[in-house]
């Protein structure tokens, strides 16, 4: 005849002593208490599935009471009586909270960060994983990416725009954006939730660099940078700012190394660029024409537009800038960056180019019909083409000559 088991009571439980082995204390149902020889109070279960036997724990005392394991011990047993192991239960559980760790916000956002680290400035990778670190994680870090909601990111936005950082609520909700898109491309999202957002958050005044984009008065700039009365080098890249319409940095920066003046090409390194991507600039008859006269000057230095203090070193961020002051354009009326809008306006809306060619020298990023970004030769005999027409136009606005698109020219045909 089988022993009649004595239920166990908080007593019992409480004064239960360590012997000199492992003992075990029956509650009935399948329920003890195990008493190791270090004195730990661990309550387990014992069940038979399958015509096997089985044991799931269930906690230590007394962070699980008597009542508690008792609770844990019913539920188990009606899992068995339902076809359902509890045993199994509990490892599916630990692989989905495993799950939710692994995929949660900040683990992604870390991983897809890591990923394409190499492809940004320094400075912008820590900028990004700042703004991540100081206005999501907090809030959504620990959440899997699965399952946040778009008002759940709004939220977070919205604290950014609260202290008045309403543009870099905007950058953030890009940042996001990718971080979801590379979720969904890794399989743990099902979609995008930051393109929910659009226009939930007011839109941020638009700044432009300032730019001379009227005809007649880019050719009055023109005759004003062929007469300045400062430094031969920094009127050379006057001169050639518009020819080229590089980003400053870009331009102030050119190195001899990167040009071939027989082929009139100039070569940016991929490390140079905004984007990180190399930029091929064509150099239209006019712009070979200024730098071969430039050479013999600065030929013998590494830099194109060297220091005026040292050849050693290139020309200062401001130089530029500064003699746009000199020449009586202030801030607000043109900077070096403007030189950018002034040919994409011009290019577009008076010549009629091509807009795809005109982001392409924009170094702009410009993708294909398969959404891949094209190289840097990408239509480069029409972009050619558009560099000698725009340098010729240049010419013609300061003779004062109304120069007009040829017919298919325009457009590269």
């Amino acid at each position: 005849m089988p022993k009649r088991i004595v239920p166990l009571t908080d007593f019992k439980v409480r004064n239960a002593k360590p012997a000199g082995k492992d003992v075990k204390l029956f509650d009935g149902g399948g329920l003890y208490l195990l008493v190791t020889r270090s004195g730990g109070k661990l309550w387990q279960f014992k069940y038979r599935f399958d015509g096997k036997e089985k044991k799931l724990a269930f906690g230590s005392y007394p962070e699980v009471s008597l009542a508690d394991a008792r609770g844990k011990r019913e539920t188990a047993r009606k899992s068995v009586a339902s076809g359902i192991d509890p045993g199994e239960v509990r490892k599916a559980q630990k692989a989905a909270r495993a799950s939710e760790v692994e995929n949660s916000f900040e683990i992604v956002a870390r991983e897809w960060h890591s990923r394409f680290l190499s492809t940004w400035t320094p400075g912008h990778a820590v900028t990004i994983m700042s703004r991540l670190e100081r206005d999501v994680f907090p809030w959504l870090g620990s959440r899997p990416i699965v399952e946040i909601k778009p008002s759940e990111l709004l939220m977070a936005l919205r604290r950014v725009e609260a202290r008045g950082a309403l543009e870099t609520a905007h950058r953030i909700r890009t940042v996001c954006g990718q971080v979801f898109r590379y979720a969904v491309a890794t399989g743990r999202a099902e979609r995008d939730i930051s393109g929910d957002l659009r226009g939930a958050l007011p839109p941020v005044a638009e700044k432009h660099h300032a730019s001379i984009t009227d005809p007649a008065k880019i050719a009055e700039l023109l005759r004003a940078i062929d007469g300045y009365q400062g430094g031969f080098v920094v009127r050379c890249a006057l001169q050639l700012a518009p020819m080229l319409f590089v980003r400053p940095g870009e331009l102030r920066a050119a190195e001899w190394g990167e040009f071939d003046l027989d082929a009139g090409e100039w070569n940016i390194p991929a490390e140079r660029m905004k984007m990180k991507q190399a930029h091929l600039v064509p150099l239209s008859r006019q712009a070979v024409e200024i730098l071969r006269e430039l050479q013999g000057l600065t030929g013998h230095s590494r830099y194109v537009f060297p220091s005026g203090r040292s050849f050693h070193r290139c020309m200062s961020n401001n130089a530029v800038n500064a003699a746009l002051r000199r020449m009586g354009y202030d801030k607000d009326e043109m900077t070096g960056h403007g030189f950018r809008a002034m040919a994409r306006t011009i290019l577009d809306e008076v010549l009629h180019i091509r807009p795809d060619y005109i982001e392409h020298q924009l170094a702009h990023a410009v993708k294909d019909p398969n959404g891949r970004a094209y190289n840097r030769t990408a239509h480069l005999a029409e972009r050619k083409k558009m560099m000698q027409m725009w340098a010729d136009y240049l010419d013609g606005l300061k003779r004062g000559a109304k120069i007009l698109p040829f017919p298919g020219h325009a457009q590269g045909e």
